[in-house]
């Protein structure tokens, strides 16, 4: 008995994008950020309590956040809490390796 063939494609880097959704880049961002602020809480032990009082918002807030309920924050409100937690946020702008696709926007994080 043969094993039904399986379809693979290959992932684009952004899961959101690979789903079809609406504001993929966007959202992708904002997973970014919110899974940096997840760290920082985890490395910082901290509870969700203390955590919402640090980023201004409450316990049920970072709740929903951290179980990836985050479209009612703006990108710059996310980039906001990371300041809050000692974080500088720079922002950089370059030209993109190949002209005429447009350009992207990616995240990363340095270690403290």
């Amino acid at each position: 008995m043969m094993a039904p063939k399986v379809k693979v494609e290959v992932a684009s880097g952004n899961i959101f994008a690979d789903l079809g959704l609406p504001d993929a880049d966007t959202h992708f961002l904002k997973a970014q950020i919110v899974s940096e602020i997840y760290r920082l809480t985890s490395e910082s032990k901290l509870t969700q309590t203390r955590a919402g009082k640090l980023m201004g918002i409450t316990q049920p807030e970072v709740s929903r956040m951290f179980k990836g309920r985050f479209r009612e924050y703006s990108v710059e409100r996310l980039m906001g809490f990371l300041t809050n937690f000692d974080r500088d946020v720079e922002i950089v702008v370059k030209p993109h390796k190949k002209s005429g696709r447009g350009g992207r926007i990616t995240f990363s994080s340095l270690p403290a």
